[in-house]
């Protein structure tokens, strides 16, 4: 299916790595009997048995279910009680391919009461299987936590048998019922290493789902490239030796995984031989879902639309199950993301669609699956203005997410609840709601990705917003103090959030607030709401401020993406400085009139949105720069820092950079003089170009008990983890590897790296969310302070101020801002390199003292 991406490659579309995304089929291990542990009594069982498994194999399930029947049928006339629950135990695995979820359970319940009862002193091997068939039942109906102990169980009668794959087959689907819990790093770690046992194994359906449950983890973490290899792994096994049920839903995860690395066609190309390959109506199903969302969110309705009444027919079809529920609901929430779902699909036809999932969720007894769908169809009904109708919903779905204490499904519920209330004009109901969506998204930090991974949200649309709307209608109308100390924690939290969403994993669990360690230091929060600017001040032992300028986001943003622009050196400085100085009259000026900078010496930026990509210190008041003035730090929340200082009297580091061109990145001649004359300028080792490779900046790091790592080399941050990386002689270091290399002296912050300096480096162009990378770095390699670039600079001009920026450092009692900015003065007022282009790309993050 061709439709121009090749020739388009949609290169400027986004897709966030926690996208809502269909529902991830997990395929747990079978267990059919192995050739070293017979249990057929006869030639004539053994061939109804090896008739159902050659057929199942080859994806017959229909004519799977028959010879089993048949054969459960014989064996009970026979009397051969052990092969009859071993049918019946086949019976239901069959059963459930084909979505017959009652009489799945009926033929499962059959074979145990025949262990039970009948067969006393049935071998272990035979206990293993059908419990391995229970808990793969007990996974597809949403009973995760049953299902996990019952393949413990069958793991513990797999070793009593001494059977090694069965073992290992057992532990495997434990981990995916871990996975299913949410818990993923578990289950990753514990994949990793039953890999690692398989690797030496002959290629077999074990090793199979080995491979593409570690893939599974990987991708769900957001490890999306080395997903995409062990995903291949798995595939190649699968045709290699014909696992036909296994295709489709490895091709799946692949076509997710291409999702998550920006490439469109690969994952069209997986999605279409997923269902081509399906062997059961639920993948063909799958394959067709992941098609229209991908569609959907390349904005190619065209493909789309004639997608869309297919599916709803199908999935009108489908039996009640676990991947059924959650089919219908991201065919919804799918729809329900688009500004005009009814141009696809008549919304009464989806909330009639929501009506009947209701109904089966209710008959399985999936009470998530309720609530998610009650979520869901109370959003059509506010579409519709209906909004009594759409509240009731909203709140039966929060009622059973409390019940179920599900934080994920109260963030979402609760935040429909609270734009409900807002769109009645119930500002104080709306607060409420809001502030338990807060709480609730709070609370999901242990492991943000924890989020049933069926209907897993975007953090750019339902996340972020939650803090926005919340913090827009505290400020509203003279806000309190205690609204503004709200408001303040919240963009704080935000902060906190969009780091932990970055690195997939709560990496900020030790803060503090230091904003009353440093008396001459007033912190600026400034925020971007649709219709206006407001600025909150807070300074030590003083109350809350705020100043607030009346202008649309677009105007705001349209002026820092100009402001950016105009810094370019052939720019109009004119232009540069009108646009500089509209910024300074917004951000800085109310409070300079207010006297609100009085016995200031140093400003710290916490910046929202767009604001985080230029450069504070560059501000003109139409005289002087803001650095003339104050020196500036920015914090990605100031309970993110520590509060020890340098000691400057004995300052030792370790430098190392890249001066010769290298892995297609351009030589930069300076580096080599700027590392020289920092190592001579302090007492340190030096890791220059061929020296300068991660091992060797791993052992420095963790040898030595240097205060500062300088490290002058190529690197780009993006909002995109995998986009981040470092330039070392042997490769890219991204940046969760750098943040562990830095780690790497332990636990003890007293062996923090006092300050890291990354004096080449850039942030992605045109991305707000960028300096996130570098601010994440700055936070969870444990560093106290960062000095980066926000754009390449002329490396003669960063040497310099580099060069006069340790100069400064090793005078008494200076504080690391302002030790940056007496070198940046020094540019400006002292160099050819006076304009804003060459000094204000640097930045300090963290710990300013």
């Amino acid at each position: 299916m061709a439709f121009g991406i090749k020739q388009t490659r949609w290169l400027y579309v986004s897709f966030s790595i926690l996208s809502l995304c269909l529902a991830l089929n997990i395929t747990p291990v079978k267990a059919f009997p192995p050739a070293t542990t017979p249990v057929i009594s006869s030639p004539e069982s053994s061939n109804w048995l090896e008739q159902g498994r050659n057929l199942y194999r080859s994806g017959r399930f229909a004519e799977a279910v028959t010879i089993w029947q048949t054969a459960a049928q014989q064996y009970h006339t026979q009397g051969d009680r052990l092969n009859e629950a071993l049918s019946w135990s086949y019976l239901s695995l069959a059963q459930q391919e084909l979505n017959q979820w009652p009489a799945a359970q009926k033929s499962i319940e059959q074979s145990l009461k025949l262990l039970q009862t009948s067969i006393p002193s049935a071998d272990a091997v035979l206990w293993a299987q059908v419990l391995n068939t229970q808990a793969n039942l007990q996974l597809h109906t949403g009973k995760a936590e049953t299902a996990l102990e019952n393949w413990q169980q069958a793991q513990k009668f797999y070793e009593q048998a001494g059977d090694t794959m069965g073992s290992l087959g057992s532990q495997i689907n434990q981990a995916q019922a871990l996975q299913s819990l949410g818990f993923y790093r578990r289950s990753k770690q514990q994949l990793e290493v039953l890999t690692q046992k398989l690797q030496g194994m002959p290629d077999n359906e074990i090793k199979i789902s080995g491979l593409r449950s570690l893939g599974l983890a990987l991708q769900i973490i957001g490890d999306s490239s080395n997903s995409k290899l062990v995903l291949e792994q798995s595939l190649a096994i699968a045709h290699k030796i014909s696992a036909q049920p296994q295709l489709s839903s490895i091709l799946l995860n692949l076509g997710q995984t291409a999702v998550n690395l920006q490439d469109p066609e690969a994952a069209l190309d997986n999605f279409e031989q997923a269902q081509l390959l399906a062997t059961n109506p639920s993948d063909r199903l799958q394959g067709r879902l992941a098609q229209f969302k991908l569609f959907l969110d390349y904005n190619k309705p065209e493909f789309a639309t004639p997608l869309a009444p297919q599916l709803l027919q199908q999935l009108r079809e489908l039996p009640p199950s676990h991947t059924s529920l959650y089919a219908a609901i991201n065919f919804v929430a799918t729809l329900n993301r688009q500004s005009n779902p009814e141009q696809i699909l008549p919304l009464k036809d989806l909330a009639q669609l929501m009506a009947v999932t209701l109904q089966s969720a209710q008959e399985i007894q999936d009470a998530q699956a309720q609530a998610y769908t009650l979520h869901q169809w109370g959003k059509l009904y506010r579409r519709t203005q209906q909004v009594s109708e759409a509240q009731e919903l909203t709140q039966k779905s929060l009622d059973i997410a409390h019940q179920l204490q599900a934080n994920d499904i109260i963030a979402q519920s609760a935040w429909q609840m609270g734009q409900l209330y807002k769109q009645q004009g119930d500002r104080s109901q709306a607060i409420t709601a809001y502030t338990e969506a807060v709480n609730a998204l709070k609370a999901l930090r242990g492991d943000l990705v924890a989020i049933n991974p069926d209907v897993q949200f975007s953090f750019r649309s339902s996340v972020e917003p939650i803090y926005r709307e919340l913090v827009d209608l505290l400020l509203d109308n003279q806000p309190s103090q205690a609204a503004l100390m709200q408001a303040r924690e919240l963009i704080e939290a935000l902060q906190i959030a969009e780091l932990d969403n970055f690195f997939r994993e709560a990496c900020l669990d030790k803060t503090e607030q230091i904003d009353r360690v440093d008396p001459n230091a007033t912190v600026v929060y400034p925020i971007i709401l649709p219709d206006r600017l407001t600025v909150i001040l807070s300074k030590a032992g003083q109350p809350l401020r705020s100043y607030v300028t009346h202008k649309s986001q677009t105007e705001i943003q349209q002026t820092l993406d100009n402001f950016l622009v105009a810094l370019n050196p052939v720019s109009d400085s004119k232009d540069q400085n009108r646009l500089s100085q509209q910024i300074y009259d917004w951000l800085i000026r109310p409070s300079e009139v207010d006297g609100a900078f009085i016995d200031t010496k140093t400003l710290v930026f916490v910046l929202d949105g767009r604001l985080r990509n230029i450069p504070i210190a560059a501000l003109y008041d139409g005289k002087e720069y803001l650095i003339e003035k104050y020196a500036v730090a920015l914090s990605p929340g100031l309970q993110l820092m520590t509060t020890r200082s340098l000691h400057q009297n004995h300052i030792t580091a370790i430098v190392g950079g890249i001066s010769q061109a290298r892995a297609g990145f351009s030589a930069l001649p300076a580096v080599e003089s700027e590392v020289k004359q920092i190592s001579k300028a302090m007492s340190s080792s030096l890791l220059l170009n061929q020296g300068f490779t991660s091992q060797a900046l791993a052992e420095r790091v963790k040898s030595s008990s240097a205060d500062i790592v300088h490290l002058a080399t190529h690197g780009q941050f993006s909002s995109r983890l995998e986009d981040t990386f470092l330039l070392t002689w042997d490769g890219e270091v991204n940046v969760k590897e750098l943040s562990e290399l830095l780690k790497s002296r332990g636990s003890d912050p007293s062996k923090a790296i006092e300050l890291l300096v990354l004096s080449a480096c850039d942030t992605a162009a045109g991305d707000d969310r960028a300096v996130l990378g570098l601010a994440g770095l700055a936070v969870k390699s444990g560093a106290r302070s960062t000095i980066a670039t926000l754009w390449p600079v002329k490396d003669r001009a960063a040497a310099m101020l580099m060069t006069r920026f340790y100069d400064q450092l090793q005078q008494p009692k200076i504080t690391k801002a302002e030790a940056l900015r007496q070198a940046q003065i020094s540019l400006i007022r002292q160099t050819d390199f006076h304009d804003p282009f060459f000094w204000s790309a640097f930045v300090l993050i963290g710990n300013w003292i």
